[in-house]
Order: C-alpha cells, then structure tokens, then sequence
C-alpha cells in the first residue's frame, strides 16, 4: 500500500481542552501515531495526531474518543490551525475509516480588536504557482454576510465581530484556491464554524403571575399548578440553559409551608395539612428559577393559590316559599313561569359548590314540565315544556329536589320542595277536524254546486260557543261557503287549466270564529279540491307561423298543446280548412306533432292556413297559421322578405304615401269651396217663363220626380260641370251627359269623386241645363238642336 498524498493539519494546536493535546506530528501515510502526553500520562491517555482525509478534514476515526471542544480564542496559542488543501493522489485509498474535519469552536461575545484570526487555509500548489483564496456561504458571501473573511494572498480566516450563539449557533462555509488567472488549484474544502454558548441570557417566566386553586382539606402530594420559565443559553452541551425553581417566600406565614416546588418541572403541590378557606382563602408565593441548574442567572415571578370551597353544606329551600302555587294559563308554552327560591349557605358564589341544580322528582309522568337554575339568583325557574290543556289536566303537583353541582364530601340527601301548578282556561280558537281535508270534483260542476262540507269544533266545551265560517283564502274566488253550517259550492265556473290549480288542485284556506270572551279566537283550516278533467280544450299547434321557401321547400313540424288530460288529447288527427288544402297538406306524424308540406311553388308572400286539430274524443279547434312564403330554396334561412323587412321602408314608397295623403287633402279642401259657393248663391223659386229652349219645355218634378229622389245632392245642382261625371271609365263630353241617363246615373258609384258623392249617401247626380257653354248657366247648343227636338225629351241624370 502506497503512502497517502501529503495532506496534513499543520501546525496544530498546542492545547484544545482538559487532557488532551495534540502536537505537531510526522507524516507517515495512512497511520496514526500517538505519542505519550506528560500531562495526560499520568492519566492513561495518549496524545493523538491525525492525517487529513480526501476533502482535508482532520480525521478521528469511529471507535476512538471524541475530539474535545476547542478553547476560546482567547485560550489558543499564539499560532491558529493551519489547514491544508489535500493533494490528489492516485494510490489506493483506506475505506475502513470515514475522515471528517471537527468543527472550529468560536465563543460568543468576545471582545475585540476584530478582525481576529481563526485559522489559516493553505495549498501545497502555493510553491509552484501563486495561490490566492476566498471563502463562499453563510457569513461570507450570504446572509449574513462579512461576517466572516479571509486574506486573498494569505489565506487566513478571519472574524469581524462579536457572535451570538442565540442568533446563529453554527456557519457553513467553503474555502476556495485559484491561480493568478483565476483556475482552481484545489477542490473546495467544507468548514463547518461552531458558535460556543456563554451564559448571557437570564430565564423568563411565561407570566408575571400565575393562579391556581386547591380544594381546602387537601392531602400532602396535591398538586395544584405548574410553574415555566424559558433560557435562550445552550441546555445540551453545557448547562446555560437548565432552569432550577425554587419558592423564595411564602404568605401568610403559618407554622409549616404549606406548599413546596419540584426544581426541575416547576410543578407547586401541597405539602402541609391543615387548608382551611375560612381561615386562609389565598396563598401567595414568590418563585425563583435560576440556570446553570439552580446556581446562575435568575428571575422571579408570582405565584397566587386560592383556596376553594369544599362541598360539605348543602344548599336547601328557602322556608318561606317551601310550598309555591303558580297559577298558569293552559296556553303557555317554553316560557319561565314561575320562581323557586333556594339558600345556599357557606360556598362561594359561583363555585360549583354555590352552583344549584334541581329535578323534578315526581308529579309529572308526561314530561309537561322542566326547570333550570337562573345563573344569577340561583334561584330554580320552573318552565312549561310544551302547551297544557285545561280540559285533560287543570292541576297539577310537582316534587323539585336542589343539590350542587358537584358531589356532597359527606353523606347527604338533597332539599326537597312541593310546587302546586293550577292551569287556568282561556279561550282556544276551533279546530278543524281533518286540519287538511282533500275533495275530488269534476272542473266542469255548476255554478253552486257542493263541493264540500267543512267544518271546526271548539275544544271550549264548558263556553258553549257559537262557530262562524268564512273564506280565508280563495286566490281565483271559485268558492263560497255557508258561514253557519261551513257548506263550501261554487260560486264560478272551476278551470282546472288554470294557473291556480297546481297540479290539477286547488288550495283555499277556511277560517272558523268563535264568539268567546273577551276576545274572538280563529282556527284555520286547509282544503285541497282535486279537479277532474273534462274536454274543454281543443288542441292547437305551436308555433302559429313559420318562413317557408317556394322552392323545394322543408316540411313544418309544429308541436300539438292540448290542455286537457289523457284521454281528452292524443291520439290527435289533422285537417285543412277553408281551401288551404289546394296548397298544403297537413299530417300527424308524432302523438303530439303534426307536418305541414307544401302542395306546389306559390309566389312569395303571406298566407293563411287554417288548420283544424281534433283530439281522441273528437274535440276540434281551428288555428290560423301565418305562414310566409319566402323566393328562395331549401330551408328559408336567407328569406328574401326579411332582408326586407330590416331594411325597412323605400324612400319612393315614403314619397308615394304622402302625395297620397297631399292628393287627398286637396280634394278635401275643394269639396268644402263648392259648399261654400253653393250656400251664396241661391237659384230662384220658380224658373223664368222665357225658360224655354226650343220646341224643349221645362218640366215641374210633380209626383215626386227625381228632385224628390236626389236628397243629399241638390246642393250640386246649377254648378257641377257635366263633364267631369264619368263615363265608362273616362271623362264624358257635352253632348252625351244629357243624351244618355246612364251617364249622370252611374257617376254617383264610379270615378275618382265616388268617395265623396257616397258621403250624401250615393244619391243620384243631376245635371241641368243652363244659358251658354261658356259658364255654369248655359249648356251646349247641341243638347237642344231642332233636328232633335221631336225626339228628344228631358232624361234626368
């Protein structure tokens, strides 16, 4: 086996602690040679020197004593460790023994000058190359950080200030080797710094002042609290940290203490006889807890014992209300009713001793009754545990029994007292008897017909009192009910359809009065009426309109609603009504559904389908259904009409209504001049006697001609212009208004001033023949030729 690589700690320290000491050593590979120690020979000891291992760590391998703690800097030579980096060599390596460099002690709070050296990092590469180092993690490069340094060129490890073990007890860092252009030399090598507790830190109480109690008549041994206090010093490695307690005085001060403390757990126990809370009700001890086990830095705190009560007095009734009566309404119900006094005579107000419970011993095997204890008095409120009833019960006598709530010490039977409850009646409300009734009727009953007989006893049978019905609830008011005998009929038709009967039932709510005294008391009552179906509805298609394409158009299904129950719906059958058939056909093709298809393209527009839906039992119903014809093909998803219906309306179409309505005003208005004109000028009586147009002579309208017959159009006699009557459709010229009656007889019903001539009832016009062509009083010359006057004779228009 080759020698190990030269890796050594050297020099080390001339003295570590007690016994031990190591002294610098020679290199002999993989051995340990231990030297004998003047100092320790004596002893049995032997002084030891170690190899570093692979990572430089002064070794002490598993089965040998541990390394004592290193002395404060203050105690180590003048020359600090020096540590070496371990060479890298190639020979075989011992596996037996794990190698591992003890940690550098570093006391707490020292005293400067800082910075102080710790211990010096040297390389063996620093004969061939300049070496420089530096150190990396917890309190050198990482929080916190420089607390910790080391000289580049040097190589020493150096503190730059005062440590404290209760902030941080330990750093980890890594020392590191490079050449001048910055290539590593060596591995990094771990250096674990471990911060040595100094007792600095005195223990702290949890509290100021602690409170504990203890029965009186306690035994030696009882304990009766613990005390803490808590040391931020070191309790594992040295004993900074261990608390002793101790009782420093004790008051009142008797003949003996009459408490002691464990020093180590802090916990306070009796340890005299004789606790009495009527002589001595509360203890006071000041307590001490002092570290390094007893013997270094202390504090105090307070500690108060009271003494409690010892239940040996039990508490009883008070004499003068031994025998209550309550007297109580038979309604009431959970409520305190009725105070039962207690004394209690020794014990301390709220200790459990003072703390009274009571029972109900007999006198209530229903269970109508319970009591509780008022917190405040002590006192037992007796309550009712549900509603009494004056008719089964009106007395009753009650056994309530008082103890503590914590058991007698001595052998003792609890205060018992007597409690006469007399239940008064008062007036109850009737009750309806079922409290829900449910009745079945056809929807399609009669108006005043039975539905029910509904009716309420008053449980106050010793009142005789009289019961009066009236409706409570009636949301649609289909009911009325006899207010003597609670008859309940109809007083409108039922509809079982309707949004008041959910569930095909109907819910009204019925009031019962009595006339007791002094005040009138109501029952309510429930009753469900069942309505039976008939078939009073047809059904009916939904939706009632749909788009449609004129081409290869899709088939409409449209669901079938029909109100009623089965059998009053499916199966349902369909028909066209009113020639709807000439164009679509319709068919049922689920139990609810019904097709609609179109016969043949239709132009686009809008049409009504009457569609006729029959039900099982033949009940029919005819729908109008809108359907829009749309050009286009397929399904009418790009139906032309409603591009146009968003689009909204032309402006030639806006133009075109309103010079209908201007067309429209303008007639109106010259209507209301020839009025005007024919009120001014007023035609004489009787016509002139010249009135003659040649062999043509006037005649009188005798036996009621047509000026009889024309009424309401007399006004238009003697100035409407002939001409503009119509005449199969056109103007009619001079010549033809008065030759052919037709002429004058058909413009009341036809050409553009039929509207206005129907105002006077659609009477007949009558043209008259006047003086000259060229005004309103004179006709055309042509109308009374003489080559015509044989023939021709007066025609009225």
């Amino acid at each position: 086996m080759s020698p190990e690589p030269s890796a050594t700690l050297s020099p080390v320290p001339s003295e570590l602690c007690g016994l031990w000491r190591v002294a610098p050593c020679r290199e002999q590979g993989w051995h340990r040679h231990c030297h004998p120690a003047p100092a320790a020979a004596a002893a049995g000891h032997h002084l030891c020197c170690a190899h570093l291992g692979h990572r430089g760590q002064e070794a002490f391998s598993q089965g040998d004593a541990a390394p004592p703690a290193a002395p404060p800097l203050s105690q180590q030579g003048t020359v600090p460790d020096v540590l070496i980096f371990p060479e890298h060599g190639h020979g075989p390596r011992r596996q037996k023994r794990d190698w591992v460099i003890p940690p550098i002690n570093c006391p707490e709070n020292e005293r400067g000058p800082f910075p102080k050296k710790l211990v010096q990092i040297k390389s063996n590469k620093d004969k061939e190359t300049k070496v420089f180092y530096s150190i990396t993690g917890q309190g050198a490069d990482t929080i916190p950080v420089g607390v910790f340094i080391i000289e580049r060129e040097t190589g020493w490890l150096e503190v730059t200030k005062p440590l404290d073990r209760e902030e941080k007890d330990k750093y980890q860092l890594f020392s590191h080797a490079v050449s001048a252009n910055g290539q590593p030399v060596e591995d990094p090598m771990e250096i674990i710094i471990t911060v040595t507790d100094q007792n600095d830190n005195r223990p702290v109480f949890t509290q100021q002042v602690f409170v504990g109690y203890i029965e009186e008549n306690a035994k030696p041994g009882t304990s009766v609290m613990t005390v803490n206090a808590t040391d931020a010093d070191d309790a594992i490695n040295v004993n900074n940290g261990i608390i002793g307690y101790s009782i420093l005085s004790e008051e009142p001060k008797g003949a003996q203490d009459m408490f002691t403390i464990n020093a180590a757990n802090g916990i306070i126990s009796v340890i005299g006889t004789g606790l009495d809370r009527e002589t001595t009700p509360n203890y006071t001890l000041i307590i001490q807890a002092a570290d390094q086990e007893g013997f270094g830095l202390t504090n105090t705190a307070t500690a108060i014992i009271k003494v409690t009560d010892a239940n040996d007095n039990p508490p009883v009734f008070d004499p003068k209300g031994s025998s209550p009566v309550a007297h109580l309404p038979h309604t009431a119900a959970l409520a305190a009713i009725f105070p039962i006094p207690s004394l209690t005579l020794v014990p301390v107000p709220g200790s459990p001793a003072w703390n009274a419970v009571y029972r109900i011993r007999s006198g209530d095997p229903q269970g109508d009754f319970e009591i509780t204890t008022d917190p405040k008095t002590n006192d037992g409120l007796l309550k009712t545990a549900k509603g009494l009833d004056y008719e089964s019960q009106n007395r009753y006598r009650l056994v309530v029994s008082v103890e503590n709530e914590v058991p007698f010490t001595v052998g003792l039977n609890p205060a018992t007292a007597n409690v006469l409850v007399v239940v008064k009646d008062v007036n109850e409300a009737p009750i309806f008897i079922p409290p829900v009734k449910q009745v079945e009727v056809k929807e399609d009953v009669p108006v005043g017909y039975q539905i029910a007989s509904y009716t309420a006893q008053d449980p106050d049978k010793d009142q005789r009192q009289k019961i009066t019905y009236r409706m409570g609830s009636d949301p649609a008011g289909w009911l009325e009910i006899d207010p003597e005998n609670g008859i309940i009929t109809a007083a409108q038709a039922l509809d079982r359809e309707s949004a008041h009967a959910i569930n095909s039932t109907y819910k009204a709510i019925i009031l019962a009065v009595d006339n007791g005294s002094p005040n009138y008391a109501t029952g309510t009552g429930t009753l469900l009426v069942v309505l039976g179906d008939v078939n009073d509805n047809g059904p009916v298609p939904e939706p009632r309109s749909f788009d449609i394409c004129n081409r290869q158009p899709e088939e409409q299904i449209l669901k079938i609603i029909d109100k009623d129950l089965p059998p009053n719906t499916h199966p349902f059958k369909a028909e066209l009504m009113h020639g709807s058939g000439s164009n679509w056909t319709a068919s049922v093709v689920q139990p609810d559904e019904v097709k609609l298809s179109m016969k043949k393209e239709l132009e686009p527009g809008e049409y009504s389908i009457f569609l006729k839906l029959l039900d099982a039992q033949g009940k029919d119903q005819i729908t109008a259904v809108r359907a829009q014809v749309c050009s286009c093909e397929g399904p009418a998803k790009n139906c032309e009409r409603r591009a146009y219906i968003s689009g909204g309306m032309g402006v030639p179409a806006i133009l075109g209504i309103l010079g209908g309505i201007l067309a429209l005003l303008i007639l109106l208005l010259l209507l209301l001049l020839f009025v005007r004109r024919r009120k001014v000028e007023k035609e004489p009586l009787l016509p002139p006697e010249d009135d003659m147009r040649d062999n043509v002579y006037h005649y009188d309208e005798e036996g009621g001609g047509e000026e009889d017959q024309v009424g309401c159009l007399h006004l238009l006699e003697g100035w409407w212009p002939c001409p503009w009557l119509v005449w199969g459709g056109g103007m009619a010229p001079w010549g033809l208004a008065h030759e052919n009656s037709s002429v004058c007889s058909s413009a009341a019903g036809q050409g553009p001033w039929a509207p206005f001539l129907s105002l006077w009832g659609g009477c007949w016009v009558r043209c008259r023949a006047l003086q000259s062509p060229l005004s309103p009083s004179s006709p055309p010359k042509s109308l009374y030729s003489p080559s015509r006057a044989s023939t021709a004779s007066p025609k009225p228009l």
